[in-house]
C-alpha cells in the first residue's frame, strides 16, 4: 500500500469516528432533556400533593352535590307550600266556648190548646223550654282569612216551663240537646283587631226531655244517711234535622303587630230544631232557642 493510499483511508477513519461521536452525543443530550415519569424532584412532588389535597374526592363531590340537591328541594317545597297554600297549622281553624240560652216563646205545637196549661186530655200547646246554658267546640279548616268551615258540637241544657211540668204531672224536668253541625264563618273585617263575623249551618241534632220527681234514698260515705234525689220518671227523646245562623264579635289577641290567631269573641245564634209533637192530637211542633256564647277562637 503506497502512501497516498494509507493517508486517505487515514482520513476516511477519522470522518467515521467523528460522526459516530456526534451522533451519541446528540442522543444523549435528548435523553436528559425529556420528561423523566419514574421520578420528579421534591418541589414538583409537593406542589403536586398540595393540589391533590385542595381537590375533593369523588365522594366529597357526590356528598355536596346531594346536599346541594337536598337543600334544593327542600327550598322548592317551601315555595310551593307558600304559593300554593299546603294544609299547615295557620290553616287550622277552632272555637272553644259557653254561656246560656235564652228562649223565644214560639216552640210550641200548633196541634195544642195553647193556654199556657194543660188541658183535659193532657195536651201542651205552650213553650217547651226556658233558659239554660250551653257548651260549644268546633274545629275546621281556615281557607282565607276571611272564610273559615268548623265542625261544630253543641251541647244545651234547658229547663221546662212549670205548666209543661205539671201537664205532665211531676214535679220537675229538663232537656238537654246536642248537635254536631257544619258552619261557614265569614270575616268581615279580617285585618282588623276588632272584628264583626257571620256564621250559619246546619246538621244532626238530638234532643232528650226527661221529667222529675224527688225520691227519698240511702246516701253512704263515711256515715249513710237518708237523702232526695230527682229521678227520672218519664222521657222522650228525638233525632232530627236543624239550622243555625247568627252573629258574632272579635278581638284578636297577641302577636307582635297584633297578627295573632287567637281571638276572643262574644256571638248569638238562633237555632231551629224540626222536632215532633208533644202533644196528644200530633200536631206540628219545633224547638226554638237563642244560644249566646262567649269563649276564645283560633
Amino acid at each position: 500500500m503506497s502512501s497516498t493510499q494509507w493517508m486517505s483511508l487515514t482520513r476516511r477513519g477519522s470522518f467515521l469516528c467523528g460522526a459516530l461521536i456526534f451522533a451519541i452525543g446528540t442522543a444523549g443530550a435528548q435523553s436528559s432533556t425529556s420528561p423523566n415519569f419514574g421520578s420528579s424532584p421534591a418541589n414538583e412532588s409537593s406542589s403536586l400533593q398540595y393540589v391533590a389535597d385542595d381537590t375533593p374526592d369523588g365522594a366529597s363531590v357526590l356528598s355536596d352535590a346531594a346536599a346541594a340537591l337536598g337543600s334544593g328541594r327542600a327550598g322548592a317545597g317551601q315555595d310551593y307550600g307558600a304559593k300554593h297554600g299546603m294544609l299547615s297549622w295557620s290553616h287550622v281553624a277552632g272555637e272553644a266556648g259557653a254561656g246560656f240560652n235564652a228562649p223565644i216563646g214560639n216552640d210550641t205545637s200548633s196541634g195544642g190548646t195553647n193556654t199556657g196549661g194543660a188541658s183535659a186530655s193532657g195536651t201542651y200547646g205552650g213553650p217547651f223550654l226556658t233558659y239554660g246554658g250551653n257548651f260549644t267546640g268546633g274545629l275546621g279548616l281556615r281557607f282565607s282569612p276571611r272564610f273559615s268551615l268548623l265542625g261544630e258540637y253543641q251541647f244545651m241544657d234547658d229547663k221546662l216551663p212549670g205548666a209543661f211540668i205539671a201537664a205532665i204531672g211531676t214535679q220537675g224536668g229538663h232537656a238537654h240537646i246536642w248537635s254536631l253541625t257544619l258552619d261557614p264563618v265569614i270575616d268581615l273585617f279580617p285585618k282588623s283587631i276588632n272584628s264583626v263575623y257571620v256564621t250559619g249551618g246546619g246538621g244532626f241534632y238530638r234532643k232528650v226531655t226527661s221529667f222529675t220527681d224527688p225520691v227519698e234514698g240511702e246516701e253512704c260515705y263515711y256515715y249513710c244517711g237518708i237523702v232526695v234525689e230527682n229521678q227520672t220518671v218519664y222521657d222522650f227523646s228525638s233525632n232530627q234535622g236543624g239550622v243555625n245562623f247568627g252573629a258574632g264579635y272579635t278581638h284578636r289577641l297577641g302577636g307582635t303587630y297584633g297578627d295573632g290567631q287567637m281571638k276572643l269573641y262574644g256571638e248569638a245564634r238562633h237555632v231551629w230544631i224540626d222536632t215532633p209533637s208533644l202533644t196528644a192530637n200530633n200536631g206540628t211542633g219545633r224547638t226554638e232557642t237563642i244560644p249566646i256564647t262567649v269563649g276564645v277562637r283560633w
